[in-house]
């Protein structure tokens, strides 16, 4: 269906070309209130200049990309600053992008929200497989810690002075992380009624 042909891949990724991620910074003026937020970050923050890496403005939608040493301070000033007011932080959700160019695959994905403006702001770190280290958030947002924990199980990334760093969702003694993209499919065989289920590497072959 996906031009996938000569072997028993049916999920269509055989054929799928990846795209590589532009890294550059979208430029000011962003529009909406971007300009504003951002300019009101810059002035309550005075390392802004250092700790933003990226801005990027897509399909309406403001992302700001933070060095790691500086998501914390960041993440404060987002919070409590007059002007920001990003009151809540709905979660943190691992990505992973095996081709980044950075060699910094890992990212945590921070979805921040302003009840006192009715904005939305994306934070977005990341990192290495070898060094997956980023600073925990829960002391500026309490509710991260059960998404930190579901993002250290399934992708690896370690959030430092995290309260209990325990996997949430896989038991204590499952192997790996299951949603990085290299981890072997493997499974386990499914019985139903009597029909067996063979685990999905055994199902059909993947490119």
């Amino acid at each position: 269906m996906f031009g996938a042909s000569g072997f028993g891949d049916t999920s269509g990724f055989g054929g799928l070309a990846v795209r590589p991620a532009d890294l550059s910074s979208t430029r000011k003026p962003y529009g909406e209130w971007f300009d504003e937020a951002t300019d009101a970050l810059q002035a309550a923050y005075p390392k802004y200049g250092d700790a933003i890496e990226r801005v990027i403005v897509h399909r309406g939608e403001l992302t700001l990309f933070v060095r790691r040493e500086s998501l914390v301070d960041v993440l404060r000033t987002l919070r409590d600053d007059p002007a920001l007011r990003f009151e809540m932080c709905s979660g943190v959700s691992g990505v992973d992008y095996p081709n980044d160019p950075t060699g910094r695959r890992l990212h945590a994905v921070y979805h921040l929200l302003s009840m006192t403006y009715r904005r939305r702001l994306r934070i977005e770190v990341s990192v290495s497989v070898d060094d997956p280290h980023v600073p925990s958030g829960t002391e500026v947002y309490p509710t991260l810690n059960w998404h930190e924990r579901e993002t250290w199980d399934f992708f690896g990334i370690i959030f430092d002075g995290h309260p209990a760093l325990t996997r949430i969702e896989m038991p204590d003694d499952w192997p790996g992380h299951p949603q990085r993209k290299d981890y072997p499919l493997g499974g386990v065989p499914v019985e139903y009624k009597g029909a067996e289920v063979p685990p999905p590497d055994e199902r059909r072959a993947y490119a």
